[in-house]
């Protein structure tokens, strides 16, 4: 009797034992510090679901952000869609779009498809590229060719599919390139009445819209201000409009402004700084507002200007030092340092030669998404938070995430996403984010 006893408890402590070393190797298992731990699938979505509440569609949705450095929220935002996929879209991933395509059953003819090839600045060397424009639809202005055919952004069909196809990229913010009423690029036509469209098929899909402000002919701080008020007194009451939560609990519009650098920091502080001449801090117009960073004395002039963070945008790794991998780290150290947001942008490759025959020095193949991989992992690596993607549909520079389609002509054989399928860098994007939110919700533990 007293052998089994013993028995009994020498089992009884070998199976203590044994619990202790089990608990104790899982407590030492370390999340991945980077994209080689992919998506973590539909069952970390469920459990994701049993953990938020749905999101009605007319609820007011924030990115629950800091603005002013410190800790990163764990409240991540996630909605859920109103249709029968089973998945979710996160509002800390912006992506850049664009409204500036036009076709001849839209609009009576081809905007921007049939963009100009861009002569280089130096005489000598434009006169050793191709010059005139592009003649679509068998020749357009991009190296890829979207599934869609050469489309106009005006047609009710490509929005609805454009929505679609942003939200099975899981990405909840859409930043649209926006050019004040009546004005547009060099290239294009006003588009600025467009926008309204956008918003309703956006909400369709419960995306946010966020403002991309362009720079246009006479863009000033004045004009700045008026531009702000415009877009809050127009759409800020849209279902749709983006708000982002800040450190102190205000709830404030998002605005990308592009090519910030053009201004200078003087007159950004009239409008940014509280004790500017004509500020809208305080106002019913403030904002977050994020200034382009092209080159390193920039971060200094963003500063001083009174924005509110700043962002990278280019999706050619090099070419500039914001858009520099390597230079990352040390714009998150000056922005965590000086109370600022820093907000990579990452892209699945670069070649803008259809519309810059001398840039191929800038062009950056996509090695069948590895290039994306590659930049997701580097903006991951500096705990960002919000990333953005350049970009949905600039075509121009072959830096869109859009659907593309193989495509042969006479005088043309453009690139592709083979031996993938057209949405291939939907979802690589949608793994990429979901384990963005995961890598997330570790950074508090």
């Amino acid at each position: 009797m007293t052998r089994l006893r013993r028995k009994a408890l020498v089992s009884l402590f070998l199976f203590t034992l044994f619990i202790f070393g089990a608990m104790m190797g899982l407590r030492s298992l370390k999340p991945s510090d980077g994209f080689s731990d992919l998506a973590p699938g539909m069952g970390f979505i469920r459990e994701r679901e049993r953990d938020r509440r749905r999101l009605d569609a007319e609820d007011v949705v924030v990115s629950p952000g800091q603005v002013h450095g410190g800790s990163i929220s764990s409240d991540t935002k996630v909605v859920f869609t109103k249709s029968d996929r089973d998945y979710s879209i996160f509002y800390d991933v912006h992506i850049f779009y664009y409204l500036w395509y036009g076709d001849p059953a839209t609009d009576n003819k081809y905007i921007h498809w049939d963009h100009v090839l861009v002569p280089h600045w130096d005489p000598k060397i434009a006169a050793s590229h191709a010059q005139g424009r592009h003649t679509p639809p068998e020749d357009i202005a991009s190296s890829f060719y979207p599934e869609l055919g050469p489309y106009s952004s005006r047609d009710p069909k490509v929005l609805e599919s454009h929505m679609a196809q942003i939200e099975e990229a899981a990405a909840g913010v859409l930043v649209l390139s926006w050019y004040p009423p009546g004005v547009a690029d060099d290239h294009g036509e006003p588009s600025e009445d467009l926008v309204p469209a956008v918003m309703d098929a956006a909400h369709r899909h419960s995306i946010k819209v966020a403002f991309h402000i362009q720079p246009y002919k006479g863009r000033t701080d004045q004009s700045m201000h008026d531009n702000i008020k415009y877009i809050v007194d127009k759409y800020g009451k849209h279902g749709a409009f983006y708000r982002f939560r800040s450190s102190t609990g205000r709830v404030l519009p998002l605005f990308y402004v592009y090519d910030s650098y053009l201004m200078p920091a003087e007159s950004w502080a009239d409008l940014l700084s509280p004790k500017g001449s004509h500020s809208i801090r305080g106002t019913p117009y403030d904002g977050v507002f994020l200034a382009l960073i092209v080159e390193e004395r920039h971060k200094h002039d963003i500063l001083a200007s009174g924005f509110d963070g700043i962002y990278t945008y280019f999706a050619s790794n090099g070419f500039s030092f914001g858009s520099s991998h390597q230079n990352w780290k040390a714009i998150k150290n000056f922005c965590d340092g000086n109370n600022l947001l820093f907000i990579p942008s990452v892209g699945p490759g670069y070649v803008d030669t259809a519309v810059r025959p001398w840039n191929n020095h800038n062009t950056r193949n996509r090695v069948n998404g590895r290039y994306y991989d590659t930049s997701l992992q580097a903006a991951l690596s500096v705990r960002p938070e919000i990333v953005t993607i350049t970009s949905f549909n600039q075509w121009h520079e072959g830096t869109q995430i859009e659907k593309a389609v193989p495509k042969k002509t006479v005088t043309r054989l453009y690139l592709d996403y083979q031996p993938n399928q057209p949405d291939h860098y939907l979802v690589l994007t949608r793994q990429w984010a979901e384990n963005y939110i995961k890598e997330k919700d570790t950074w508090l533990m």
